[in-house]
């Protein structure tokens, strides 16, 4: 058993994939908590709508609706004394003024004290919820710029965060190919169309991104191949690079995701990926924060064969006297060599006649 344990201790601190782990399970948290925190925004809106319905139509944002329903209690609360606090929640001064007339004239039932008090903290605890999922989403962008900066300056902390859950860490992401990326997400829809001999999808997970949104229908497929292409390089530079901190690498395929924009909207042709990744190469070695280690690897070889070269024409400049007795000594050993085969011959000849004899001496004796 302590071994076994000290085995999975080891596996655990040497994992690589240990600084996604985090991202993982807050991406799925932050999923959660979106489906609960609608859940109980519309709850709310049904409950306090009995007494204020108006409020609802006013309001359409559940997060600023839950923060108003927390202020004002209930509608005889409502007065101009509070427009200044409200048009803070609001954002807007015009709201906020409907809100007041809204009050005045409500068509809602009265609750008693003890539905205001429930009403009050059931919209205290949903306000807490969604302020804890900012919270989270402020980590998770840490996280993200921190792991994997290149894809989080491409398509933003959400989207790469779900693709890294979905492939199941970083690295496998990075040896996805750009065709699995593009689908990534979309896997019934793609089985299905298999089986069926239909049309395969075009986007998954990516679609979320504002680039697909805001290609012509026509152009979503185009876009979302070549969005899919740029992911998977920023992925391989988060994943493999030593030294990958720096965003460079994901703001220019970004700007190249907005010139091929362009490019399907107006026809201006984009610059070539190969003249784009230079450009960064040569800005972060003029900042001094890359060092191409192909280069010594290549400087650290020539100076191998120079030394070899060196070796082999010191062996050949060698006097002729040593040669000379290299030369005798191979000889000697080819001569102690043809001995040893001749006595092994004879040996083995000297066995097979005794074997020879042998039968005929119980020949003899039987006779």
């Amino acid at each position: 058993m302590g071994l076994a344990h000290q085995y999975s201790r080891e596996q655990c601190a040497t994992d690589v994939n240990r600084q996604d782990k985090p991202i993982i399970q807050t991406i799925a948290l932050i999923d959660t908590m979106d489906k609960n925190i609608n859940t109980f925004c519309m709850r709310l809106k049904e409950w306090f709508s009995w007494h204020f319905p108006e409020l609802a139509r006013i309001i359409t944002d559940n997060n600023i609706f839950c923060k108003v329903v927390r202020m004002i209690e209930k509608r005889d609360n409502v007065s101009d004394d509070i427009k200044d606090q409200l048009t803070e929640i609001v954002l807007d001064e015009e709201k906020a003024q409907q809100i007041i007339e809204a009050a005045r004239i409500s068509m809602g039932q009265d609750m008693s004290d003890n539905d205001v008090i429930q009403v009050k903290k059931f919209s205290e605890r949903v306000v807490e919820q969604i302020e804890y999922r900012e919270r989270l989403q402020e980590y998770l962008r840490e996280r993200m710029n921190a792991v994997a900066p290149n894809l989080t300056s491409l398509i933003g902390e959400m989207v790469g965060s779900k693709l890294i859950a979905h492939s199941g860490s970083l690295t496998n992401l990075a040896k996805y190919p750009a065709s699995t990326i593009q689908i990534l997400g979309a896997e019934k829809a793609l089985f299905r169309a298999l089986k069926t001999k239909g049309k395969t999808p075009k986007y998954g997970l990516i679609f979320n991104s504002t680039f697909i949104g805001r290609a012509g229908q026509k152009n979503k497929g185009r876009i979302s191949r070549y969005l899919a292409n740029k992911c998977a390089i920023a992925a391989r530079i988060d994943s493999f690079s030593e030294k990958s901190q720096t965003t460079a690498f994901g703001e220019k395929l970004k700007e190249q995701m907005e010139e091929r924009l362009q490019f399907l909207a107006n026809g201006k042709k984009p610059q070539k990926n190969k003249d784009a990744m230079k450009e960064v190469l040569d800005e972060l070695k003029a900042e001094g924060l890359y060092f191409d280690t192909a280069a010594q690897a290549n400087k650290a070889a020539a100076k191998k064969d120079k030394k070899k070269k060196n070796q082999e024409s010191e062996d050949e400049e060698m006097p002729a006297e040593e040669s000379e007795d290299d030369k005798k000594k191979k000889k000697d050993k080819k001569k102690k060599d043809k001995k040893d085969k001749k006595r092994k011959r004879q040996e083995s000849d000297d066995e097979e006649d005794e074997e020879v004899q042998k039968p005929k001496k119980k020949k003899q004796k039987k006779e």
